[in-house]
């Protein structure tokens, strides 16, 4: 009786391997062959001489899936094919991509790495030959072995088991020992017959080579393939792009760098719905945006819908119809009377996106229900997507992405920081009450490493000094250039800081000096700013009930308690600014001040203005926070169409540069409440909508009046010692106008300052000085282009069309209105006011430092006074001790105050070079990066891009590596998770992860391409399967998280659950699967609205049901990820980094 080896009474293994001890050589035939599972036997083989009649011969049949069999079995219409070399050939190479897909499952080990070198060897010396059997299916697992016995030549076992290691030990199988001499000898005449067959070919060779070209290859890697294949696959999309889309003829005067933003753009627009475009200042983010919207116009026939500042309109109608683009161009400011209107556009390209970081704003609603309703794809421009925290960022991604959308990757830095894997995605689970891979869950998260994983998905980013390394051409002087399609070149020029010092002969006659003292910034420290810190003074306990009008308004002043600090800092900014508009904003200042004392003392309703910190901050608004338009309490009224900013005499603010407020003092103030009387009435009525109103006696009036009263008395006594402006008597003026007609007498000079009121002065001066072709710019004004294009014709492509005595030399202008414009006509760039951060003086650079710049030089030219840094090093010093002292600024509104270092000011002093060399920015998103490190690779050596391209998966090296605190010896992994996302962590020698960061793996990763590699660590291997198993434990189906017990999926879920066991005979498939997928995946908001609704009107189980299923077959139930086939986790590439 033969023996019966199931693997469970008996393995199969132990007694073929006994058998084989003593055998001289086999003839094996199974249907699957496992490459990895050669090792439990090689040792016996390799015992063999090799050669035809002494080796292994191994016959491998076409096994089929079952779904092939049926469907060959049922097919109608076709018939068998007959076996052609044709069909030989194709058939080999599938067979041949599945032993490469097998090396590519799982994690490598040292044991496995030997033993395919060993089969390797085998396969080459013969002593194992492996054939396919072609011709039909089969499906036979024969083992037959030839031994030197005259009593038992040939030993065969036939079965059911494989040659892996679960058919030879672990899973059951049934396999019988065939001894006797007839049995035996038919199957080896049955082998023998398919072994020498036609359909029989040899594939001993190509197995041999695709284990030499996997990652058990005997020779070392170069280090630097396996960072490009890091880089490759990290730029994959921008691949894709370049592959998928074609740049429109209109555009072939793009750049290179211009068309990959275009291509990655539409990439990520097509396949997520929209694109963040935040290229820095002047590399041409209009041009590339227009050739996205003409592609999305081309390829799939989409109108666009353009918003945009109203400052822009005019350039974007003048690109849309040199572009030939169908659309239509819409001032932000009017989004909210006319977007709701329009017609279906199927693309919204929002220029200057960032000024929709308030998703609470009117606007914004306004715009987000229109993409929404009209499922329209976004583009969004901006070069500053975020100015104080990343939630700037998410605010704009909303518009396209809705917050509770599964990502399909969540913030790891965030989970990691709550403990980890399972353990933080839980306490992230009971902290927040959102899906841990939603946009919701990253605004959770501070890490920008979880940021930079979500931009790489929707943003392309790139900087001036990442366009200069990896895009310009190097001239013989050095310089590098870009170079145009028609054959012109753009250069990079050199920033070169230049100081104008400026005093007097007489310093009893510089104002100016007088003004910027100790003295003055000591009355503005003592500033109450009672107007800015209402909230201080509201009535608490107030026996008269609030309206809802009340409580909305208070609860506005009490959030609003810190705009003292900005209202100081503003102030003592305007003083450094010129005192002329330190002088205008005390007149305003004390004009206001007298307004609310008057309302008070007539027992009459106080106009609250703005308690809006982005009106207040001078990086996004020019004009006085004092003046009229600026104390707007809604900032969707700022560009009110019908706002006459020479409006009311009563105001005193026509278009006089000064109020004369001084003449209107006397002993009583008399006069001033006369002109606060007919000012309030102004506001009653012309002007009411633009405040909110308040009862006095909600606040503590008497304190509040007596606040008011002091800080008009001490800015009145500023005025009395210093009277009106004089500009003959400003010294740091004259320096101007001796820069201009002495030192640059012909050159275009653009004159940059910080506030509107500046502007308007240095432009009347100039003029009344007969320096004539001046112009100034604000944020008010109504057509910079007109303005822009007459200063930079050249840049602007309107040089045909402006005359000489149209042309400007002089353009002086705010930081606000830099917005979008070519100004690089002009080659020298003057700081009449120095911001408070060295990131501004950069950007101002930017403004001409931009595409098209012919200059070889930019002098930056800076104002600083005569005795030295130290006055406004100290000065500033003493506001800043200030607004520490009283806690008057916190959380993310430090940024307002810049404090960047001394040392900035000391070195425009000392005209620095490099100073302002740099960019506002040095991030770059992901794909960009890791795209140009391939680019740049693949154009050096061409070569290269077939060697990594067909470099298989799981491919390691090792280089030398010296440890620090920070980078230990470890291994650096990279692999694509079950959903396709990219995951790398780099992973210490005890396996504790160091980083997921993304992009400092692809830094660390990176080397010369001359780096040699050096002999494995023996750890390697275990520590790549550490690094994956930290990676597969964090990836977890997003389904099967109900939620809190209270919430709506939970409670629907439970009731349906149990409705379904109860009625289990009358349950429908519909209500299953709805049920089914209620448990896999998170409820739309939506459906988390409905059914929350009707669970409290206490719906019974069957309407329940019903219900659900409903908003299933509308699909408004679940946010379901696309049904795709699950795939396993997959080790793309590893760098070990040890000592040598």
């Amino acid at each position: 009786m033969p023996r019966i080896f199931d693997n469970i009474d008996l393995e199969l293994l132990a007694i073929l391997r006994d058998t084989l001890e003593i055998s001289c050589r086999a003839d094996f035939c199974v249907g699957y062959f496992n490459l990895r599972g050669w090792q439990k036997i090689d040792d016996l083989i390799e015992k063999y001489p090799g050669g035809d009649v002494s080796c292994c011969r191994l016959l491998i049949g076409m096994q089929r899936l079952p779904k092939d069999i049926i469907n060959t079995e049922f097919s109608l219409g076709t018939t068998a094919s007959k076996l052609d070399n044709s069909s030989i050939n194709q058939l080999r190479k599938r067979i041949a991509a599945e032993f490469r897909q097998q090396l590519t499952i799982g994690a490598p080990s040292n044991q496995d790495e030997a033993g395919l070198r060993r089969l390797s060897h085998q396969l080459k010396s013969k002593r194992l030959i492996i054939k396919l059997f072609l011709e039909h299916p089969l499906h036979a697992k024969l083992y037959l072995v030839h031994r030197q016995d005259p009593n038992t030549p040939i030993v065969g076992f036939l079965g059911s088991s494989n040659l892996t290691l679960s058919g030879l030990v672990k899973q059951g199988e049934l396999n019988v020992d065939i001894l006797d001499h007839d049995s035996c000898h038919k199957l080896q005449k049955w082998f023998e017959d398919r072994w020498e067959s036609y359909g029989c070919i040899d594939v001993s060779e190509e197995l041999a080579q695709i284990i030499d070209e996997s990652w058990a290859r005997p020779e070392l890697i170069p280090p630097y393939h396996i960072y490009l294949k890091i880089a490759y696959h990290l730029s994959h999309e921008a691949i894709a792009g370049i592959s998928e889309f074609r740049i429109p003829s209109e555009f072939n005067h793009l750049f290179d760098f211009q068309k990959a933003a275009v291509q990655l753009a539409a990439r990520h627009v097509t396949k997520r719905g929209g694109v963040i475009i935040g290229d820095v200042v002047g590399l041409g983010k209009t041009l590339v945006g227009t050739a996205l919207a003409k592609i999305l116009q081309e390829d799939c026939y989409l109108e666009t819908l353009i918003i945009c500042p109203k400052t822009l309109t005019e350039m974007w109608r003048e690109y849309v119809r040199e572009y030939r683009l169908i659309a239509e161009v819409m001032p932000i400011s009017q989004v909210q009377n006319e977007l709701a209107k329009l017609r279906r556009y199927r693309v919204v390209l929002i220029d200057e996106s960032h000024n929709l970081r308030n998703r609470e704003g009117k606007r914004y609603k306004t715009i987000a229900e229109y993409i929404t309703t009209n499922e329209s794809k976004c583009i969004l421009l901006s070069a500053t997507p975020y100015n104080k925290t990343y939630l700037d960022i998410s605010s704009q991604l909303r518009l396209f992405v809705p917050e509770d959308e599964n990502l399909g990757f969540r913030p790891e830095a965030l989970i990691n920081q709550l403990g980890g894997g399972e353990l933080g995605e839980l306490e992230f689970n009971k902290r927040h009450q959102c899906s841990v891979r939603s946009l919701a869950a990253f605004e959770k998260s501070e890490h920008p490493d979880d940021w930079r994983e979500l931009m790489k998905r929707y943003m392309v980013r790139r900087t001036r000094s990442f366009i200069k390394d990896n895009y310009a051409q190097v001239a013989e002087d050095g310089r590098k250039y870009l170079k145009f399609a028609n054959g012109n070149t753009s250069h990079f020029p050199d920033r070169i800081p230049r100081t104008i010092q400026f005093t007097s002969s007489d310093p009893n006659s510089d104002r100016y000096s007088q003004l910027y003292s100790a003295s003055i910034v000591d009355v503005i420290n003592q500033l109450n700013f009672p107007r800015y810190g209402l909230g201080n003074y509201i009535i608490t306990q107030d026996k008269q009930p609030l309206t809802a009008d009340e409580k909305r308004i208070l609860n506005t002043l009490f959030r609003g308690r810190n705009l003292i600090g900005f209202s100081r800092t503003n102030l003592f900014k305007r003083l450094e600014s010129s005192g002329f508009a330190f002088i205008k904003s005390i007149e305003r200042h004390i004009l206001r001040n007298f307004v609310y004392i008057y309302a008070i003392e007539q027992g009459l309703d106080i106009p609250i203005g703005t308690q809006d910190v982005e009106l207040l901050d001078t990086r996004n608004n020019d004009e006085d926070a004092e003046s009229l338009r600026a104390t707007s309490f809604d900032p969707e009224t700022e560009d009110d169409e019908n706002f006459n900013e020479s409006y009311i005499s009563a105001a005193g603010e026509n278009s006089n540069l000064n109020l004369n407020l001084i003449n209107l003092i006397n002993l009583k103030f008399k006069n001033l409440r006369q002109k606060a009387q007919l000012t309030y009435q102004e506001y009653t009525s012309r002007y009411q909508r633009r405040f909110k109103w308040l009862d006095y006696r909600r606040f503590d009036f008497q304190k509040l009046k007596n606040d008011l009263l002091a800080d008009a008395e001490a800015l009145i006594n500023i005025l009395q010692e210093f009277g009106q402006w004089q500009p003959q008597m400003d010294t740091k003026l004259a320096a101007l106008i001796d820069l201009l007609t002495k030192t640059h007498p012909h050159e275009k000079v653009l004159i940059f300052t910080q506030f509107a009121d500046t502007v308007n002065y240095l432009t009347e001066s100039l003029l009344a000085t007969n320096i004539t072709n001046v112009a100034g710019v604000t944020g008010e004004c109504k057509n910079p282009t007109e303005i822009t294009s007459r200063f930079s014709p050249v840049s602007n492509g309107k040089k045909a069309e402006i005359t000489s005595n149209q042309e400007l030399r002089i353009l002086i202008s705010t930081d606000i209105l830099s917005e979008g414009h070519n100004l690089q006509d002009c080659a020298i760039i003057v700081n009449w006011d120095l911001p408070w951060a060295i990131i501004r003086l950069i950007q101002r650079a930017g403004r001409v430092d931009r595409i098209g710049q012919n200059a070889a030089k930019i002098f930056c030219y800076s104002f600083l006074p005569s005795d030295g840094v130290e006055r406004i090093i100290n000065l500033r010093g003493r506001l800043r001790q200030r607004l520490k002292e009283n806690a008057e600024v916190v959380g993310t509104d430090e940024a307002f105050f810049e404090d960047d270092s001394n040392q900035v000011i000391l070195d425009l002093y000392n005209e620095k070079s490099g100073v302002l060399d740099g960019d506002e920015d040095t991030e770059v998103d992901l794909t960009s990066e890791a795209f140009q490190i391939w680019k740049k690779a693949t154009d050096h050596n061409p070569a290269l891009k077939k060697i990594i391209e067909e470099m298989p998966n799981v491919v390691y090296s090792t280089r030398a590596h010296q440890p620090q605190p920070l980078q230990p010896e470890g291994v650096l992994l990279y692999m694509k998770t079950s959903d396709g996302n990219d995951s790398l962590i780099y992973v210490d020698q005890e396996g504790n992860n160091v980083t997921q960061s993304q992009l400092a793996i692809l830094r660390m990763a990176a080397c010369p391409e001359s780096t040699p590699a050096i002999l494995k660590n023996q750890q390697h291997h275990e520590l790549i399967k550490k690094g994956a198993e930290l990676i597969a434990k964090e990836e977890k189906n997003a389904g099967g998280q109900l939620g809190k017990p209270s919430g709506a999926r939970f409670r629907t879920y439970e009731k349906l659950k149990n409705y379904t066991q109860e009625m289990k005979a009358t349950v429908t498939d519909e209500l299953r699967k709805a049920v089914d997928i209620i448990y896999r995946y998170p409820l739309r908001q939506s459906a988390t609205d409905i059914l929350n609704r009707h669970l409290r009107s206490g719906i019974s189980n069957q309407q329940l049901a019903q219900l659900v299923v409903d908003l299933q077959v509308d699909n408004r139930l679940c946010i379901v990820s696309e049904e795709v086939e699950k795939q396993e986790p997959r080790i793309i590439c590893s760098l070990g980094l040890f000592q040598q």
